[in-house]
């Protein structure tokens, strides 16, 4: 989908042509694809609790499902590092700009920001200059880096909708109107089916030795982390002669680029597009990309290694602001290493490859991570966090804009 200008004229039926009160009117913003996932469960949620409710801005193919009017495609916007935010910088200008004029026509009740902060964030001063109240769902990670942020965001943001426990005591703290809802994707996985059943519908053997690949589903993470962990797959299978690969590759990924890196690998591997959850349930080990894709892994209970490479000026500048112990979310919230990190220069095929195989050799530490990895999904909170974020957005929207009370 081709970035568009939206359509800056008044719609038929609003309070301008005298056709009566319009429908209140969200403006959603998303900026990569776990923003997208997110963003249209709340959407579903929204839309269910306040039919009338009214939704357009950035996302993926997911909000649009949801209901979403997008106007810009989170797809083309997504970046890894300063590499691809110099490279995608017209775009971003051009998406920022597009949905500036948008907020300036249209004058929606309320703006939620997604997660995507630096962009976001531009976009919540113009809005907060109109006017528009502002509701952050998903924080950035203001913890690890730029805590100045919190600043702007008590002067911007009307109510801070985060997922983890630990955001909200930093953002009370703060003075930040705060609320913790819990995390979404207890409820986006609460019907992946059991691991027997996943083998099934993957065609896998019950007794079968499988370790699943998620490299992350930007053009930047299939470029750097694809053929590293498929070369550590190959020394896996070195040692495991019956071993099967299954690499995990998310809705928006390029199938054709990761098929083609397979080809040229040693060690064949299946993709599996779209059904990630299952391919993480199946497994017995996975060798995933830092990022959210971790945490449902945690989730689902199937023990894992973290690794990420990003360019070395974006590395270098990482060492130097960020200020948190791990990289990996299982590892952030249990605020203790339960899964082994292997970032950057460690990210080696033969160190990923002997911790996959002194894991999988050891019954004892497979069941300490899988205890452990019951301890992150118990601190996430309890199912239900996109409907509660639902309520405490609903209850942001003036009184005379909603046509179901808040309950």
């Amino acid at each position: 989908m081709a970035l568009q200008t939206p359509d800056l004229q008044v719609p038929s039926g609003s309070a301008a042509d005298g056709g009566g009160r319009p429908p209140a009117h969200i403006v959603m913003v998303a900026g990569e694809a776990s923003g997208d996932l997110h963003g249209a469960q709340l959407a579903e949620c929204l839309r269910r609790m306040e039919p009338g409710l009214s939704l357009s801005g950035m996302g993926g193919p997911r909000m649009q499902a949801a209901g979403v009017e997008i106007l810009v495609d989170a797809r083309q916007t997504a970046v890894v590092g300063l590499t691809e935010l110099w490279e995608k910088r017209k775009i971003l200008r051009a998406a920022l700009a597009s949905l500036r004029a948008h907020l300036e026509a249209r004058r929606p009740a309320l703006l939620i920001c997604i997660d995507f902060p630096d962009f976001n964030l531009l976009l919540a001063r113009t809005a907060h200059r109109l006017g528009i109240s502002i509701c952050y769902f998903i924080s950035p990670q203001v913890w690890a880096w730029r805590r100045g942020r919190i600043r702007t965001m008590r002067r911007l943001v009307r109510k801070m909708l985060v997922l983890f426990p630990f955001e909200e005591r930093l953002y009370r703290t703060a003075g930040v109107d705060v609320r913790f809802v819990g995390h979404p994707l207890l409820d986006a996985l609460e019907a992946t089916p059991s691991r027997e059943a996943c083998r099934e519908r993957l065609g896998l053997a019950a007794d079968a030795l499988v370790v699943g690949l998620l490299p992350g589903s930007r053009e930047a993470e299939l470029r750097r982390l694809l053929p590293l962990l498929l070369q550590a797959a190959e020394k896996i299978r070195a040692a495991s002669k019956d071993l099967t690969v299954l690499v995990g590759l998310g809705e928006t990924g390029d199938r054709r680029a990761v098929e083609a890196a397979i080809a040229t690998a040693a060690s064949p591997a299946r993709v599996i597009q779209g059904r990630t959850p299952e391919v993480m349930r199946a497994a017995d080990f996975l060798l995933a990309a830092s990022g959210t894709v971790t945490l449902e892994a945690a989730i689902l209970g199937t023990p894992m290694l973290i690794t990420y490479r990003v360019g070395w000026l974006s590395y270098l500048l990482g060492r130097l602001l960020v200020r948190v112990r791990f990289v990996g979310l299982p590892n952030l919230v249990a605020e203790d290493s339960v899964v082994p990190e292997l970032i950057q220069h460690e990210a080696t095929p033969e160190r990923l490859a002997a911790t996959a195989l002194e894991i999988l050799g050891s019954p004892e530490r497979l069941a300490r991570m899988r205890a452990a990895l019951q301890e992150v999904r118990r601190r996430l909170g309890q199912p239900g966090a996109t409907e509660r974020a639902a309520r405490e957005v609903l209850a942001l929207l003036p009184t005379d804009a909603r046509t179901s009370p808040t309950s």
